[in-house]
């Protein structure tokens, strides 16, 4: 059968109203965006998220508790403890506020990125060099971005979890004094959406279990530097300048300046840094899968 007569049986295949409907509008598109958009994308993205999500909370809820704790953790060493020596420090809107209400933002950044990278890494090399989990699921009329769209909406959803999470931890610690530092969930989990969209496309190359060593190689010191428990100033300029590369850094300013309310330029330059690391980590994914299983 061609490619086109293929295209043209997912379309006209029964199933609910709406899927129906989203079919008939890819049926109505030009013939070369049909067959582009037939065979990239079956319309079915939440099979692969019921799937995962089935998997993960018969599995794997006691490894998602672990990833939301650690950040909770050095909260509570790093902002009391040590807080209770260091005092005051100046946040984005160059008012002084306690070191504990400094660092929070940024493990809350902390906190979405595990979520999102432990999902897009390790899962999900599992399932595509062991389980052969995608080259099943490429076998029906699911598309390649059906499958990384899936899978990053799983990572999203525990980013959202650790975030919604992490932010009532500083509520209870009195460390949100304005409703506008609500928005940090949000942007927390846009933080997520960029870490697992790349995370996925790296492991998408992955061939050995010895290469997802390389993950904890990567994120340990991106953690550690990216101006997480210090600012930035600290450093010398030639290494400022490899730190406001990162990804993290540039997760932690956006939820600093939230929790600040002071809002600007910064804060759209750094969001556009994630939406545009979430475009490149889809269509490298997208690409990979096709490239693997669709041959």
């Amino acid at each position: 059968m061609s490619g086109a007569h293929h295209a043209g049986a997912r379309i006209t295949t029964g199933g609910d109203p709406g899927e129906t409907a989203g079919r008939q509008a890819l049926a109505d598109l030009p013939e070369p965006r049909q067959r582009f958009l037939g065979s990239l994308y079956g319309r079915n993205i939440r099979a692969v998220f019921a799937r995962g999500l089935k998997a993960t909370w018969g599995n794997n809820w006691s490894i998602m508790i672990s990833g939301f704790v650690e950040p909770v953790l050095y909260l509570i060493a790093m902002g009391i403890g040590l807080g209770s020596l260091i005092g005051t420090v100046t946040g984005p809107g160059g008012e002084q506020v306690s070191y504990a209400a400094y660092i929070a933002p940024a493990l809350l950044a902390v906190s979405a990125m595990n979520g999102a990278i432990y999902d897009s890494t390790m899962n999900v090399f599992f399932k595509l060099n062991f389980a052969r989990l995608y080259e099943g699921m490429l076998a029906t009329s699911l598309g390649p971005l059906d499958v990384a769209m899936g899978e990053i909406l799983l990572a999203l959803l525990r980013g959202g979890m650790y975030a919604t999470g992490f932010t009532a931890v500083m509520a209870a610690m009195g460390l949100i004094t304005s409703p506008a530092a609500l928005l940090m969930i949000p942007a927390a989990v846009v933080i997520a959406f960029g870490f697992a969209s790349i995370g996925m496309a790296i492991t998408s190359y992955m061939k050995t279990f010895q290469q997802l060593d390389w993950v904890s190689f990567v994120m340990l010191p991106m953690f550690l530097f990216s101006a997480t428990f210090y600012p930035l100033s600290v450093y010398p300029q030639s290494i400022q300048w490899v730190i406001q590369a990162l990804p993290l850094w540039h997760g932690v300013e956006m939820l600093r300046q939230i929790s600040a309310g002071a809002f600007g330029l910064e804060t759209a330059g750094h969001l556009l840094y994630f939406v545009v690391m979430i475009g490149f980590g889809l269509v490298v994914t997208t690409r990979r899968l096709e490239a693997l299983f669709q041959k």
